[in-house]
């Protein structure tokens, strides 16, 4: 994990697409054909599931599909790599999340958070967005990490690793423009929600080209052969 910073999380954890098993599932979702012809052939648009996880609070299998208005949770020592439209998602273990319906069934409109994290990469598109208990993102075609810290619920943890986001809580507004990791915490203060600069923690760089490359996509330091600074907002 070069460059990047590990709290409260496993070497294993974060080095999840190392595995053979991982990339063999990578490689034939895209040999496939990805989203489209999973769509076509009314296949399963989950890449890969390790461990328990559950949807909309009924065991979840590897043939199944995940689809906007699904609620997913995931056990100790599990993941879940998923692809909706042209977003792209890894769930990390412990996690809650919703997935909700954007202009069409096959769009994301809101990711909603409520427990553990997730690493996402998102095309183009509208009306996207990522919230938190303290923090909502507007989303135009990035690459994020997001977590909710164990016990400080109040506590969020966003990096924009790369695009534009919209930053808002309840009594600010902010708009993140990267091309190499640009983070904050949201942290609840005597009734407010205070942005602060934050490291990059907890997600890689490798973790985000895999991703990017479900859905036929490249990151902003694939295309332009250069990584920066993690400087904090």
């Amino acid at each position: 994990m070069p460059q990047h910073t590990n709290l409260s999380r496993t070497d294993t954890e974060l080095l999840w697409f190392q595995r053979r098993q991982t990339l063999q599932a990578a490689a034939a979702w895209v040999a496939m054909g990805g989203w489209g012809a999973a769509l076509a052939q009314n296949r399963s648009n989950i890449v890969e599931l390790v461990g328990d996880a559950t949807l909309n609070g009924e065991r979840l299998r590897p043939q199944q599909t995940v689809q906007t208005g699904d609620v997913l949770q995931t056990g100790p020592d599990s993941r879940l790599i998923f692809v909706i439209g042209n977003s792209s998602f890894h769930v990390r273990q412990n996690s809650r999340l919703s997935v909700e319906r954007g202009s069409t069934l096959n769009a994301v409109s809101l990711l909603r958070l409520l427990t553990g994290a997730v690493v996402s990469v998102w095309g183009k598109g509208t009306d996207r967005r990522i919230s938190t208990p303290t923090l909502t993102a507007g989303i135009r075609g990035t690459g994020v990490y997001t977590e909710i810290f164990a016990r400080q619920n109040d506590r969020s943890y966003f990096c924009n690793c790369y695009g534009t986001v919209d930053l808002t809580t309840q009594n600010d507004r902010r708009t993140s423009t990267t091309e190499y990791h640009e983070a904050v915490w949201a942290d609840q203060r005597d009734g407010d929600v205070v942005l602060s600069p934050a490291r990059a923690i907890n997600h890689t760089d490798e973790e985000l080209e895999f991703l990017a490359r479900l859905v036929e996509q490249r990151t902003a330091w694939q295309i332009s052969g250069v990584k920066g600074r993690k400087d904090a907002y």
